[in-house]
């Protein structure tokens, strides 16, 4: 046994932890890239088991240049990959990364990402936040708000929504309940406050603004019908296969890819 794995069961043996718990709680940050304390029983004792040994832990991942987010009044912890910039943290290394732990979202996700950060932010300025820093949403509104926004529209398709809703729950962006019924625009779910990790401030500003230049583009079209269309700027946060701009690369391309729908069924279970 090397001086590390020595140092490391002699830690956990410290607090009555054994290398099965150690090796659970690792193999799932490593897997989900976050825990979130409210959103299962399972969940609940990975987190309480990372409060105790977060030293550790930190200094484990860190070795991996692996930094850990842990925010402990809503009770979530989220890996940062190496060199990934995260709005709201502070960069450590500016040294280049290609890989690993970084998630590659489709379009489709980014939209909707973009979208609930933008919910979330005039929810907070309303002050319609709850204890849990969480704020509620129809799916009616998130449809009504991503047409407004982006032009785009939820899918239709029951798998393809269900998809949808399933990877950003997995990224701990929404949390909905099991008997929600996601075609129906009168299901609610609730954004998560990690969400305001995930995109930049100047991401959404900008956002807002060719928003607005597109609605007075399209105003000025059916005032003078006679005029040549006028198009609105393409919106910035969209590319094709490329990394999306603005939007930070969350924990979770998964080591372990094969058991997250069997871990995510099972956390429900409980």
């Amino acid at each position: 046994m090397s001086s590390l794995q020595e140092t490391l069961f002699d830690s956990l043996s410290a607090e009555n932890l054994k290398d099965s718990d150690w090796l659970e709680l690792i193999q799932r940050l490593l897997d989900y890239g976050v825990l979130c304390r409210d959103e299962s029983r399972v969940e609940a004792d990975l987190y309480d088991r990372f409060v105790r040994i977060e030293t550790l832990v930190d200094d484990y991942l860190s070795l991996m240049g692996v930094r850990l987010h842990h925010d402990a009044r809503f009770q979530y912890v989220r890996l940062i990959p190496p060199g990934a910039r995260v709005p709201g943290i502070d960069d450590e290394t500016d040294t280049p990364f290609n890989g690993g732990l970084r998630s590659r979202l489709n379009q489709h996700e980014v939209a909707v990402i973009l979208t609930l950060r933008t919910e979330y932010d005039k929810s907070l300025r309303e002050g319609k936040v709850d204890e849990a820093g969480c704020v509620n949403l129809s799916v009616e509104a998130l449809a009504l708000s991503l047409k407004n926004l982006l032009s785009r529209s939820l899918p239709d398709s029951q798998i393809e929504r269900k998809q949808l809703f399933k990877r950003l729950r997995q990224l701990r962006v929404i949390r909905f309940g099991a008997e929600a019924d996601l075609l129906s625009g009168d299901s609610w779910i609730k954004i998560r406050p990690m969400v305001v990790n995930l995109v930049s401030n100047d991401l959404i500003d900008r956002l807002l603004d060719a928003s607005e230049l597109v609605e007075h583009s399209l105003s000025d079209m059916t005032k003078d019908s006679d005029d040549e269309s006028v198009v609105g700027p393409a919106l910035e946060h969209e590319d094709h296969d490329g990394d999306n701009e603005g939007l930070a690369h969350t924990g979770g391309s998964s080591l372990f890819a094969s058991d997250r729908d069997d871990l995510e069924e099972s956390d429900e279970d409980a």
